[in-house]
């Protein structure tokens, strides 16, 4: 199984050491960033990337339990710069996205070896 999916403003990560699915988007612009992280079901991860735009698979994806969330835009924000509700499966996220970018550049060194 795939454990990363990608699309333009959003990643999933599937995390086999403890067999949770995370999803993150984040809109960067001149405006400022939003930053979103989920926690998703296999079922999502198992759908994304299956539509014809990204509309489509960030809604899917916000079907999905929130567990952090940065907004910082010229016009203001939704809350507080930085908000944490869940910060477990935040950590979880965390690790998953250092395990693959871990997994990433080691399979990208021995590529060139």
């Amino acid at each position: 199984m795939e454990n990363q999916k990608k699309g333009n403003n959003w990643t999933a990560y599937y995390d086999p050491d403890t067999g949770r699915y995370f999803a993150e988007i984040m809109y960067t612009s001149r405006e400022g960033r939003e930053e979103y992280h989920y926690e998703i079901t296999g079922e999502t991860y198992n759908r994304l990337g299956t539509f014809g735009n990204d509309v489509e698979n960030e809604r899917l994806i916000k079907n999905g339990k929130m567990s952090y969330s940065y907004e910082n835009t010229m016009y203001g924000t939704l809350g507080p710069e930085r908000m944490v509700w869940d910060e477990e499966t935040d950590e979880a996220m965390d690790n998953a996205v250092k395990k693959q970018k871990k997994k990433q550049k080691k399979n990208s060194a021995s590529k060139h070896k």
